[in-house]
C-alpha cells in the first residue's frame, strides 16, 4: 500500500519551502486532495496541474507581498499595454526563477515521473503573433527581475495564434484552444470589472457655469473581466503582474426572446459581445473584421486606463499628480487609444480643463515604434470611428487642432507641412493615423534598433524629429538570457556556469569572460559536443513528430519567422533550390552537408506568404524525394512554429538566416537568440544585425546584400530585376524551373504569382541580393569544414551577446524614459 498523505498544521509551511522533500509533499497533496486523484488514476495532465499548483503556491506568497510592497510605499509603477504577449509556457520559467528547477526535477524522480514529459503536457499560450509579443513577455521577465515596478496589460484571448497544420504543401489554420485543459498560472479577479461603452452618441451639454460638458450616451456595454498572471523576478522574491481582459456580455440573454422559445436570439447579444476577445487578429479584410480589431484595441485599453485610474485613487487624492506615480508605454500603435481614453476620462468624468488634461496625459505615455513600413501603421477610417467610438473622435479632432496650432506657430505659412503633420489624413476616405497621435501624446519616443530609430527621425517621422527632437531616441530591443539561453539550453548553460559562474544569468556582460577559453582546444571540443548533443535531441523530436529522419553532422541552416515577404523566406529558398542544381550539374563544386529548416506561421488571409509555404513544401518533396542527393541536403519546414518548438531549434541551430531587405526590419529578436545559443548570422545589414556586427565583428558574422541606403538609391534610379536575372545563370535557371512546372507538375502555373512579382516589381530586391547572399554561402561551408575556427567564431558570438539582454533594454527605459528604480537604485 502507499504511503496515506495526511494534510498537516504545517500545510502552508511546507508550501513556502523550496526544499526536494517540500516540493514532493505539495506535490502529493495537491494531486490528492486539489484534484481528488491518486498515483493510480491521475493522468499525465493531473501530475501537470498537480506540479504547476506546487510552483504556484510558493509565487503566490511572493505576489501577494511584492503587491502589498508596491501599495505600502506608492511607489511610481510602470504600465505596460501590448496587444501580445507570447508568452508561451510558463512552468519551466517558473521554477527557474524560483531556483527550484532541480529540486522539482529530484521530487518527481522519486515519485517515478519524468518532468520533461510532465512539462510537455503544457499548452502554449500563443497570445501574439511573433516579436512583437514575445518580445513583451521578454519585458515582463526582466522588469520583475530588475525589481521595477510594472504592470502588463493586454488581452485573454479565448483562441491565440492558430495552430498550424501543413496538409499537401499548404498552411491549414485551425483553432488554437489553449485553454481547453484549463490554466493553472491565471486568478480571475471579477470584482475588478470593467465596463467598457461603444457606439452610441456624443452629447454636447453645457455645466453650471456655461462651459461645454460632454456625455456619451445610448452606448452598448461590454464587460472586460480581469485575469492575472504572476510574473516572477529572478531569485529576488518580486513578483509582478500580467493583467488580461477577457470580453463578457453585460447580461446572459435576452429573456423575452427566451420564453418566446428564440434561444440562438436570446444569447445574441451576449455572444456578440464575447466575440470582441475570441481570437488574436480577425481578418481585416472584410468591415466586420476591421470593425472587431478596432472594437480589440478600445477594449483593452479602456478597461487598462480605469484600472489604473482606480489602483492610482487608492493610494493618490489628486488625478493631477498622476504622472509623478504613473508611466504608460504603448508597444506600438495598437494600443494608442489609452492617450484618447485618459483625455475622455479627465474631461468628461473629472472635470479637469482640457489643456490641463492634456499636460497630464503628455506627460504619462511613451510610444515604441516597431516598423519601418509606411503600410503597417494603423490608419481607421473617420466613418468607422465615429460610429464606433463618437466622443473619441471629437477628442482627436480637438487634439489635432491643438497640435496643428502648435506646428503653424512654429512653421507659419508652410501648409504643406501641415497637412504631411496632420493626425487626420486628408483623402477618400480620411483617416485617423494612429502613429502620429502617438507621437504627439507622448513625452517619449523609440526605435528598436539604431538602424530603425536613424530612418524614423531621417525617413518616416521626419517632420516629427524635426518638431520634437527630444522626444526621439533609440532603445535596441533585447532577449532575456533566463528563457533563451538558462532554461532552453541546460547543456550550455551548465558548461558556461562552470568555466564563467552564474553571474551572467542577471548579468549578460559577464559572458565576456568566455573569450578567454575561445583559443583552448579541449574546450572547444566541449563546445562542439554539446552543440553535436542539442541537435541530436532536435533530431529525434524533428522523428518522432514529422517521421523525418535528419543528419546531425550536417549544417543545420535555419530561417525561423513569421512568413513574410520582406523577410525574403523566397530568397532562402531559391539558394536551396541552387544547392540542389549545384548538386545534380555540378557535384564536385558542392562543399557541405545542409539541413536547411524553414518555420514560421502566414497571416490567413495573406496570400503571397501561404503561397510562399507551399512553394518550400514542393521544392522539399523533390528534394527530399531525390535519391542522388540524399545525405547532402534536407529541406524541412518545421510545422506549427511556436515559443516551446523555439526552445528545441535555438539550441540545436549552426547558422541564423537573418535575411531581410535591408532597411525593412525593425530589430528582430530571433537573431539575438540564435546568436545567445552560439549559431552564426548570415545577414544583411539590418535592425539589429548592425549592432550584433559590431559587437562579434566582421569577421564573426557573414554579412551580404545591399545597404538600406543602397537599396532606396537602387529604387529612386528605377529597379529593374530582369537586369539582375540575366546576368545571373542559377537565377535564370531557377526562374525557368519554376516557370515550367518543375516544382508544381500537376498544376504548372501555380507560383506564377511568385515569378510574377520577383520578376516585374521584386520590391524586397531578391534578385538584387541573390548572388551576393550565394556567395556568402559558400564562405559558411568553406568556414564549417574548420571545425576549431567555426567554433571559436561560435564562442565569440555567445561571449559578446550581453548586450542584446533585455535586462540592458529595460534598465535604459527605466533610466531614459520611466524614471523608476532598478534593483532599488533609481
Amino acid at each position: 500500500m502507499p504511503p496515506r498523505i495526511e494534510k498537516s498544521s504545517d500545510w502552508f509551511t511546507n508550501n513556502k519551502e523550496m526544499t526536494k522533500e517540500a516540493l514532493k509533499l505539495s506535490f502529493q497533496m495537491n494531486r490528492q486532495y486539489t484534484l481528488s486523484k491518486d498515483q493510480y488514476t491521475a493522468t499525465m495532465h493531473d501530475n501537470f496541474m498537480a506540479l504547476s499548483m506546487a510552483v504556484r503556491d510558493r509565487i503566490v506568497e511572493r505576489w501577494i507581498k511584492t503587491q502589498q510592497r508596491y501599495h505600502k510605499t506608492n511607489v511610481r509603477r510602470v504600465y505596460y499595454l501590448s496587444m501580445e504577449f507570447l508568452i508561451g509556457r510558463l512552468m519551466g520559467n517558473n521554477m527557474y526563477n524560483l531556483g527550484i528547477e532541480k529540486n522539482a526535477t529530484d521530487a518527481l524522480e522519486e515519485l517515478g515521473l519524468d518532468i520533461e514529459a510532465v512539462r510537455e503536457q503544457e499548452m502554449d499560450a500563443g497570445l501574439g503573433n511573433g516579436g512583437l509579443g514575445r518580445l513583451a513577455a521578454c519585458f515582463l521577465d526582466s522588469m520583475a527581475s530588475l525589481g521595477v515596478p510594472a504592470h502588463g496589460y493586454g488581452i485573454r484571448y479565448d483562441y491565440g495564434i492558430f495552430n498550424q497544420k501543413i496538409r499537401d504543401g499548404y498552411q491549414i489554420e485551425l483553432p488554437d484552444e489553449w485553454l481547453r485543459s484549463g490554466n493553472p498560472w491565471e486568478f480571475a479577479r471579477p470584482e475588478n470589472t470593467v465596463n467598457v461603452r461603444f457606439y452610441g452618441k456624443a452629447q454636447k451639454d453645457l455645466d453650471p457655469k456655461g462651459n461645454p460638458k460632454y456625455k456619451w450616451t445610448a452606448t452598448q456595454d461590454v464587460l472586460a473581466v480581469p485575469y492575472d498572471f504572476p510574473v516572477p523576478g529572478y531569485k529576488n522574491d518580486t513578483v509582478n503582474t500580467l493583467r488580461l481582459w477577457s470580453a463578457r456580455g453585460t447580461e446572459d440573454f435576452d429573456f423575452d426572446y427566451f420564453k418566446s422559445g428564440d434561444y440562438a436570439q436570446a444569447v445574441y447579444k451576449k455572444i456578440l459581445s464575447e466575440n470582441i476577445s475570441k481570437v488574436l487578429y480577425p481578418s481585416d479584410d472584410i468591415s466586420q473584421g476591421k470593425e472587431l480589431r478596432l472594437k480589440q484595441e478600445y477594449f483593452f485599453t479602456a478597461a487598462s486606463i480605469a484600472d489604473i485610474l482606480r489602483r492610482f485613487k487608492s493610494e493618490n487624492p489628486d488625478l493631477k499628480d498622476l504622472a509623478k506615480q504613473v508611466v504608460i508605454q504603448l508597444n506600438d500603435t495598437h494600443p494608442t487609444l489609452a492617450i484618447v481614453e485618459l483625455m475622455r476620462l479627465l474631461i468628461d468624468e473629472y472635470d479637469i480643463p482640457w489643456e490641463t488634461a492634456w499636460g497630464i496625459t503628455t506627460k504619462v505615455f511613451a510610444y515604441t515604434n516597431h516598423t519601418l513600413m509606411p503600410e503597417a501603421l494603423e490608419c481607421w477610417g473617420i466613418d468607422l470611428f465615429e460610429k464606433l467610438l463618437p466622443r473619441h473622435m471629437q477628442i482627436i479632432y480637438d487634439i489635432n487642432a491643438y497640435f496643428l496650432r502648435e506646428v503653424a506657430l512654429r512653421y507659419p505659412g508652410d501648409n504643406d507641412r501641415l497637412r504631411r503633420m496632420s493626425i487626420i489624413e486628408e483623402g477618400q476616405p480620411k483617416k485617423v493615423r494612429m502613429a502620429y497621435l502617438a507621437i504627439v501624446g507622448s513625452s517619449f519616443v523609440n526605435g528598436v534598433s539604431k538602424l530603425h530609430s536613424d530612418l524614423l527621425k531621417e525617413k518616416l517621422f521626419k517632420d516629427f524629429y524635426e518638431f520634437y527632437p527630444e522626444k526621439f531616441n533609440n532603445k535596441t530591443n533585447g532577449i532575456t538570457q533566463r528563457r533563451w539561453l538558462l532554461k532552453a539550453n541546460p547543456r550550455l548553460s551548465s558548461l558556461l556556469m562552470e568555466k564563467v559562474g552564474d553571474g551572467w544569468v542577471m548579468d549578460l556582460n559577464k559572458l565576456e569572460k568566455l573569450n578567454a577559453f575561445k583559443d583552448d582546444k579541449a574546450f572547444r571540443g566541449q563546445w562542439m559536443e554539446i552543440k553535436k548533443q542539442n541537435k541530436e535531441s532536435l533530431v529525434r523530436y524533428i522523428s518522432s513528430s514529422m517521421n523525418i529522419k535528419l543528419d546531425p553532422e550536417s549544417i543545420f541552416d535555419v530561417q525561423i519567422k513569421r512568413i513574410h515577404e520582406y523577410k525574403r523566406q523566397i530568397l532562402f529558398a531559391f539558394y536551396v533550390i541552387s544547392q540542389y542544381l549545384r548538386l545534380k550539374n555540378s557535384p564536385k563544386e558542392f562543399i557541405y552537408p545542409r539541413t536547411f529548416m524553414i518555420g514560421g506561421k502566414a497571416a490567413p488571409s495573406y496570400h503571397m506568404a501561404k503561397l510562399t509555404i507551399k512553394f518550400i513544401n514542393s521544392i522539399a518533396d523533390i528534394i527530399n524525394n531525390d535519391k542522388s542527393v540524399n545525405g547532402k541536403i534536407k529541406l524541412v519546414f518545421l510545422e506549427n512554429y511556436r515559443v516551446s518548438l523555439a526552445e528545441k531549434i535555438f539550441p540545436a541551430s549552426d547558422l541564423s538566416e537573418q535575411i531581410s531587405t535591408a532597411g525593412t526590419e525593425a530589430s528582430g529578436t530571433g537573431n539575438m537568440k540564435f546568436m545567445m545559443n552560439g549559431a552564426l548570422t548570415i545577414g544583411t545589414l539590418d535592425g539589429a544585425n548592425i549592432e550584433i556586427a559590431q559587437k562579434v565583428g566582421d569577421e564573426n558574422i557573414f554579412i551580404f546584400g545591399l545597404k538600406a541606403h543602397e537599396v532606396e538609391a537602387l529604387k529612386n534610379k528605377g529597379y529593374h530585376p530582369q537586369q539582375y536575372i540575366e546576368k545571373n545563370p542559377m537565377l535564370k535557371e531557377i526562374f525557368k524551373l519554376i516557370q515550367s512546372g518543375f516544382f508544381s507538375p500537376h498544376e504548372v502555373k501555380l507560383f506564377a504569382p511568385i515569378v510574377q512579382s520577383l520578376t516585374q516589381y521584386d520590391p524586397y530586391l531578391v534578385c538584387a541580393d541573390f548572388e551576393s547572399y550565394c556567395q556568402t554561402q559558400d564562405q559558411v561551408s568553406k568556414m564549417y569544414l574548420n571545425a576549431d575556427e567555426w567554433s571559436k567564431r561560435s564562442i565569440i558570438n555567445v561571449a559578446q551577446s550581453g548586450f542584446f539582454s533585455s535586462d540592458r533594454t529595460i534598465r535604459e527605459y527605466a533610466k531614459e524614459v520611466w524614471n523608476v528604480p532598478v534593483c532599488g537604485i533609481l
